[in-house]
């Protein structure tokens, strides 16, 4: 079930004006969209953009009055919001990451508590199968090391490699026993599951995340009236420290007026009803 991280707060941050029209980035199962319509009726509208195809379709067979439905990437931004001719926008929301949809149900390797092909992406192009069986044991070390900043890096990509050389790697569970072997016993009884870092880097690998989510900022900015609202979730310290910088840089250069100088964090009472929530920040700028 999809539940919208820090929904109350994205509305808050957001600052929600009747007739306004905003962009959620990352429409997902439309949860914080349907706040922002709530707040800007009787017409204002929001684009909505998603990526993956099955999640896309699932909302657009609602019909949400005053949704705009785009299946694209919002890397593409500019490009959606003038093929919709939508302007005069207030706020843009990003909610980084996957959703509960791709954990719980999609069956692309997004999970690894469960034996699933391992696809990871959130439409076509890129598996994770075809890095683990093809790419080299340098390039898979880098992808450890820069996405999932995993300690055991090198460790597990050499595992990786001889495991291969077996049999080819096509299931999760298959990837979490060659982690489980690669790792020291402590590492298995960590607070995160041993198996976290890396399908994590394996994920933002295959989806071009970080670099789709730099180049997609100062489009948005861009895009963004005077007084226009920017505000970002993120989930791990890579994407936070992107949107980090790129305020920062911005608030230097007098574009934008940064909310948040500390990033919002979800309440105790939330992390309870939703534990995926637990490492979101939420960080906010003004477009001055």
């Amino acid at each position: 079930m999809h539940i919208p991280v820090l929904l109350k707060e994205v509305i808050e941050y957001l600052d929600v004006k009747p007739n306004g029209n905003y962009i959620d980035c990352t429409l997902n199962g439309g949860g914080h969209t349907r706040e922002i319509l709530k707040k800007n009726s009787p017409n204002g509208k929001v684009l909505g953009i998603e990526i993956d195809k099955e999640i896309f379709e699932k909302i657009e067979k609602e019909k949400i009055e005053r949704l705009i439905p785009v299946n694209n990437s919002y890397v593409n931004i500019k490009e959606i919001a003038e093929e919709n001719e939508f302007s005069n926008i207030k706020g843009i929301l990003f909610d980084i990451g996957m959703s509960s949809y791709h954990v719980d149900e999609a069956e692309r390797g997004f999970s690894f508590n469960k034996d699933e092909p391992l696809i990871m992406n959130y439409s076509t192009g890129l598996t994770a199968e075809e890095i683990l069986n093809e790419w080299s044991e340098d390039e898979i070390e880098k992808i450890l090391k820069e996405y999932g900043e995993e300690k055991f890096s090198k460790k597990i990509a050499k595992k990786i490699i001889e495991t291969r050389k077996r049999e080819k790697i096509k299931s999760t569970l298959q990837l979490v026993n060659i982690i489980k072997e690669a790792t020291p016993g402590w590492y298995h009884h960590s607070k995160t599951h041993f198996a976290t870092r890396t399908f994590q880097a394996f994920r933002i690998k295959v989806n071009n995340e970080l670099d789709n989510f730099r180049k997609a900022l100062p489009e948005a900015l861009n895009l963004l009236e005077k007084d226009g609202r920017l505000v970002v979730i993120s989930f791990h310290s890579l994407e936070d420290r992107i949107i980090k910088e790129f305020l920062k840089e911005k608030e230097k250069n007098g574009e934008v007026k940064i909310v948040t100088k500390k990033p919002i964090v979800p309440e105790d009472q939330e992390i309870q009803l939703n534990p995926r929530s637990r490492s979101s920040k939420l960080r906010v700028a003004i477009k001055i």
